[in-house]
């Protein structure tokens, strides 16, 4: 492994949860060359931030490194004196964390914060230090840097924090940076530039990256060998060519299968037809019921149709127009996707659709039913026709509840059965958002993302809706995790009919699911169409911007 900058050989590390210690990470070994980017691509819980943190010696309190070694310039890290390390972390080696509004200190500006490492590290004077966080600022790609830097964290979007982590890393022209997650919470347009810098600056110093990340399809763009973690080992690893266009291992196949960015068109239906109980069917032809409570000559063409919404927020110093004469229309049995970036009216609108904002303008009609101004009782109903479900389901599920109890709690709010029943049902459709029945007694607390957000479609599916609202369904879950959710979603929609209103800042995402597309930018519509449309032949600038930042789109062929 000699020539490399960074060196690992034989990591082991071990956790310890009530007292015992268990290994995670599993005799791992990987170099990095200067001016190289290798990224270490895996799931949640794979092990990948965990061998990050190794890297640094910055493991938790119950972690610990118990085997083989880190060489850095020539000191192994695992054995160097903590005094030592310290002169070379931030220094020699830089660090870009996941999450900027938890990295960056909320009580010093911007500047300053990256001024304190040119004083650490560098031991300049204090103005000099000043001047220089300037100077990175404009480096990353901030604009108005003197601004910027005068400004504290929550002043800036997520896109620009995330900039000032990079210039903190850089700040001190370090040989290696580790950059753990560092675009997973943005939008892909603000994604792709950020990492556009990461890569401007490895051609303009020379600096190995080790990129971690879930994504195969980021790691596709931008890393010039690709290592795979699997439960805590490496599964493969090679040029990135060569992992994408002929993955050797089952682990890697699924993760090129599930990258929204690395495949085409639409998933298709996959249902799975078995038993039904007499209950089951007794809720299957409520949900037809249900969608068929119109006179079939004056049913709609469209379930859901939005027309000409308006809604402006105050904010300090003025006001946001977040929708401006928003229009569109959910075909029946069909998907319509809305998709933008953060900012851009989308999530507003949606809610609007919803009655749970009160536009300033507009109409809203359900089945060709004016929605707009329904109340109390008239509202509550709707319910029944209409549900949603949110981005984060650990924050939308009650933690004190049981699975069981969240899944039931819209029956019991329409009265829908007796407990024996509900109890039955629960337990049904559970195992049609394939989760087993056994997890009814559980609390969120005790599952993964993925399940809980099954947990969120079961208790929307339960009183039978025409209409599922999806925000941001899986854009905080895995690669693999947004696929069989996606997948679940199509094959819903196939076996009740369901029509759907999906949000999505993520066009990779997006075509995996959509008929029609409307592009939000803020606030206003630019365009909308079928989706192979939208996708095939963008009219709009802003669509074609946001089809170019799909990770991985041109890295298969490429």
């Amino acid at each position: 492994m000699s020539g490399a900058l960074l060196q690992v050989d034989g990591l082991r590390v071990d956790y310890s949860t009530r007292g015992r210690w268990k290994e995670v990470v599993h005799d791992i070994s990987f170099e990095v060359p200067a001016g190289k980017v290798v990224a270490l691509v895996g799931e949640s819980g794979s092990g990948k931030s965990t061998v990050s943190q190794a890297l640094i010696r910055r493991l938790p309190e119950n972690g610990r490194i118990t085997g083989g070694s880190i060489r850095f310039a020539g000191n192994d890290l695992v054995r160097l004196p903590e005094r030592a390390l310290r002169k070379i972390r931030g220094a020699q080696i830089g660090f870009v964390p996941q999450d900027p509004g938890s990295s960056l200190n909320p009580l010093m500006r911007v500047g300053e914060q990256i001024a304190e490492t040119l004083r650490i590290h560098r031991r300049m004077p204090r103005a000099a230090a000043a001047a220089r966080a300037v100077e990175i600022l404009d480096e990353v790609g901030i604009p108005q840097p003197a601004l910027r830097a005068s400004q504290y964290p929550h002043e800036l979007s997520g896109g620009l924090r995330q900039r000032a982590l990079i210039g903190i890393a850089w700040a001190c022209g370090p040989q290696f940076v580790i950059a753990d997650e560092p675009t997973s919470a943005l939008d892909v347009t603000v994604q792709r530039h950020v990492l556009d810098q990461l890569d401007e600056l490895v051609q303009q110093h020379g600096t190995a990256v080790l990129l971690i990340t879930h994504d195969l399809a980021v790691a596709a763009d931008r890393a010039d060998e690709i290592i795979v973690m699997y439960q805590g080992e490496i599964v493969e690893r090679g040029a990135t060519a060569d992992v994408l266009n002929a993955p050797a291992h089952e682990y890697t196949r699924r993760l090129v299968a599930a990258a929204p960015g690395l495949r085409e068109g639409r998933l298709a239906p996959q249902v799975q037809v078995g038993e039904e109980s007499a209950l089951f069917a007794t809720f299957r032809e409520r949900v037809a019921a249900q969608a068929g409570s119109s006179a079939p000559e004056a049913r709609a063409e469209s379930i859901l149709e939005v027309r000409g919404l308006g809604k402006t927020y105050g904010v300090r110093g003025g006001s946001f127009l977040a929708a401006d004469d928003v229009s569109f229309a959910v075909p029946r049995g069909r998907t319509l996707s809305i998709v933008g970036e953060s900012g851009s009216g989308k999530t507003t609108s949606a809610r609007i659709a919803a009655r749970l904002v009160q536009p300033d303008a507009g109409t809203i009609l359900l089945d060709g039913e004016d929605i707009t101004r329904a109340t109390g009782e008239s509202l509550r109903q709707l319910r029944r026709r209409m549900q949603v479900v949110y981005q984060n389901p650990f924050a939308s599920l009650d933690p004190r509840m049981t699975v069981e109890r969240i899944v039931a709690e819209p029956l019991r709010s329409f009265r829908v059965g007796d407990r024996s029943s509900q109890r039955l049902l629960v337990r049904e459709l559970l195992e049609r958002v394939r989760l087993s029945s056994e997890l009814a007694d559980r609390r969120p607390g005790e599952l993964s993302g993925g399940q809980r957000q099954r947990v969120a479609i079961a208790r929307a599916l339960a009183i039978g809706p025409e209409l599922m609202i999806l925000d941001e369904p899986v854009s905080a879950l895995d690669v693999s995790v947004q696929e069989q959710i996606l997948q679940l979603l199509v094959d819903l929609q196939a076996e009740f009919g369901l029509s759907y209103l999906f949000i999505s800042h993520d066009l990779g995402v997006v075509r995996q699911i959509s008929d029609r597309i409307v592009v939000m930018q803020k606030g206003r519509v630019v365009e909308s169409g079928d989706a192979a449309d939208v996708l095939g032949a963008p009219a709009h600038e802003y669509t074609r911007e946001l089809i170019a930042a799909i990770p991985g789109s041109s890295a298969v062929s490429g």
